[in-house]
């Protein structure tokens, strides 16, 4: 499976600070190690063209972030200390989503070892979600004719409230969140589909639930392509979900999801979305057990001839 990823996606943070920037380069090793991605199949982004980014921000979100000029309220709403590095990088991850999103059409599935920013609106940052990485992909898309009908399934423990406001008088695109009921945001503009869960939902009910949605939602969506944001903030060993899933229930979830868009022959960009367990090196294992059960899923061959 070839999937989007680049040394720049790690950016230093302040020590203390709660956001694991380090679970990205931790993921990327551990897909290696458990030879569930080859060097051979990691493709290194560029940043995302500021016309692109456009098609979804505004101008002027756009400057105050270019220029560092973003007002302490804004910044404090990202959630994350502004630097050229964070823009830099920022950039790279959605240009990362891009670029899964076209492997993903050729190939069936593909990933970004990033992504899911569903916070980041047209005109601010926030949630630690500074550009709006499937939005843009989304609408790169639509303007080339690559796809014209998505689907969104976002299972982050916080409803993508930004994919649900930046798409809410579109029906092209279909957002389908299922969240905690009483998690953040606190304010949630209506998704296309939105499933409300109780704290402490568990796995059984999680995972009945999920099948009470997920097939009629890819039977009447019919997308080209469907971006899954697998977030792991609904585990147990994550601080901020609370909806206790255990990693067995996090491996029931991704290989029902991917066993379901693959049998309704649809293909998939996987994103991380969110995931805050105590350590980068937890949050990475957890964070891969969405591909191993892709890669059991799709059964991607090994073969030694580089394509």
């Amino acid at each position: 499976m070839r999937v989007s990823y680049c040394d720049g996606y790690y950016v230093p943070l302040p020590e203390g600070h709660p956001f694991p920037m380090a679970k990205f380069p931790a993921l990327h090793q551990r897909l290696l190690d458990e030879d569930l991605i080859r060097p051979t199949d990691v493709v290194a982004p560029r940043q995302a063209d500021w016309t692109d980014l456009r098609r979804v921000h505004t101008a002027d979100y756009l400057t105050h972030l270019a220029e560092g000029s973003l007002s302490d309220h804004a910044e404090r709403r990202m959630g994350l200390p502004w630097s050229e590095r964070l823009v830099y990088r920022s950039r790279l991850a959605v240009q990362g989503t891009i670029n899964a999103a076209l492997m993903a059409l050729t190939d069936g599935v593909a990933a970004n070892l990033a992504g899911g920013t569903h916070h980041a609106f047209p005109g601010h940052g926030e949630g630690f979600c500074v550009l709006n990485d499937v939005a843009v992909a989304i609408r790169v898309l639509q303007a080339a004719c690559w796809a014209q009908r998505v689907l969104i399934v976002d299972l982050d423990v916080h409803q993508g409230n930004a994919n649900a406001a930046v798409f809410a008088d579109d029906a092209s695109v279909f957002t389908f969140s299922m969240h905690g009921a009483k998690n953040y945001p606190f304010e949630k503009p209506p998704s296309s589909l939105d499933v409300p869960l109780d704290d402490a939902t568990g796995d059984q009910s999680y995972l009945d639930t999920l099948r009470s949605y997920l097939p009629q939602t890819l039977d009447a969506v019919q997308p080209d392509l469907v971006f899954y944001l697998g977030g792991i903030d609904v585990a147990t060993d994550d601080r901020f979900g609370r909806l206790s899933l255990t990693r067995e229930g996090l491996h029931a979830r991704d290989r029902y999801v991917l066993e379901q868009i693959q049998a309704h022959n649809h293909p998939v960009a996987l994103l991380l979305s969110g995931g805050y367990a105590d350590t980068p090196e937890t949050t990475a294992d957890l964070h891969a057990i969405m591909y191993r059960e892709a890669a059991r899923v799709f059964e991607t061959p090994r073969s030694s001839t580089v394509n």
